[in-house]
C-alpha cells in the first residue's frame, strides 16, 4: 500500500510534464510591433495575472488528494504543471490580434490588388494599403513597407511574411509570384477571390451554427411546458381514475 502514493505521484509528475510539452509555445507576433506582457499591460489576461493564486490552489489540491508523504510532492508537481501550462498559453490580446488581422486579410489584399492594378510599385502600393487600413493588418504590413522602400530582396521579404500566422497566404503568394515572374497583380486578385470565396462559406457555416446553437435553449424552453401542459393533466387524470 505504501507504493500507492508514489505511483500517484509519478502519474501526476507524468501528466503535467506531457501536458506542458503537448501545448505550443505562446506565438509571438512577426513583422509587426511587440505585444505587450501582461504586466505592461496592466494584467489584462486574467490567467497570467492570477498565475501565482492558480498554481497555489493546484498545489493544495494535489496535496489534500494524494495525502500521505506523497501529498506535498504531489502538490509540488500540480503547482509547477499549472504554472508551465499558463505560462504556455496563448494571451487573450494576440489572440484578438490574431483573428483581426485574419478578418482584416480579405479587404488588404482587395485593396492591394486594386492598388497594384493602378501602376503602384509593390512597395508602394503596400504602404497606401496600411495607410488606408488601419489596425491589425496594418501594423504586421508596415515593416513590410519599409523593408521594400529601403531595397530588400523582395523575395526573402515575402518570405518571411509567409511565415506569419495569420498574413501567411499573402506572403506565400507574392513569394511564388517573385521567384516564378508571374504577374503580381494576377496572383493577388487570384489570392483576393480565393478569400472572398472563404470568407463567404465561413459567414454561411456561422449562420447554420446559429441554428444547431439555438436548438439546446428551445428544447430546455419547451420541454418544461410539454411536460406541465401535456404529461401531467394526463396523469393526474388517469391516478384519479384509479382512485375511484
Amino acid at each position: 500500500m505504501s507504493t500507492v502514493p508514489g505511483t500517484v505521484a509519478l502519474s501526476a509528475l507524468a501528466a503535467a510534464l506531457a501536458v506542458a510539452l503537448l501545448l505550443p509555445a505562446r506565438p509571438r507576433l512577426r513583422d509587426g510591433p511587440p505585444v505587450p506582457s501582461p504586466a505592461e499591460d496592466g494584467g489584462r489576461d486574467w490567467m497570467l495575472r492570477y498565475r501565482s493564486l492558480w498554481c497555489l490552489l493546484a498545489g493544495l489540491a494535489g496535496a489534500v488528494f494524494v495525502g500521505g508523504p506523497a501529498g506535498p510532492v504531489a502538490g509540488a508537481v500540480a503547482g509547477v504543471g499549472v504554472w508551465v501550462v499558463i505560462g504556455r498559453a496563448e494571451p487573450a490580446e494576440l489572440r484578438r490580434r490574431r483573428e483581426q488581422t485574419r478578418a482584416d486579410l480579405p479587404h488588404v489584399v482587395g485593396l492591394l490588388g486594386s492598388a497594384l492594378r493602378s501602376g503602384a510599385a509593390t512597395g508602394e502600393a503596400v504602404g497606401v494599403v496600411c495607410a488606408a487600413l488601419p489596425g491589425a493588418a496594418a501594423d504586421r504590413l508596415a515593416p513590410v513597407a519599409a523593408r521594400l522602400a529601403l531595397g530588400a530582396d523582395p523575395v526573402r521579404v515575402w518570405e518571411q511574411l509567409a511565415a506569419d500566422d495569420a498574413l501567411g497566404p499573402l506572403g506565400r503568394a507574392l513569394a511564388r509570384a517573385q521567384v516564378s515572374g508571374a504577374p503580381v497583380v494576377r496572383s493577388v486578385e487570384r489570392l483576393a477571390d480565393e478569400l472572398a470565396a472563404t470568407a463567404r462559406a465561413e459567414v454561411e457555416d456561422r449562420a447554420r451554427a446559429v441554428g444547431v446553437k439555438a436548438a439546446l435553449p428551445l428544447g430546455l424552453c419547451l420541454l418544461p411546458a410539454f411536460v406541465l401542459i401535456g404529461i401531467v393533466p394526463l396523469v393526474a387524470g388517469l391516478l384519479g381514475t384509479v382512485g375511484l
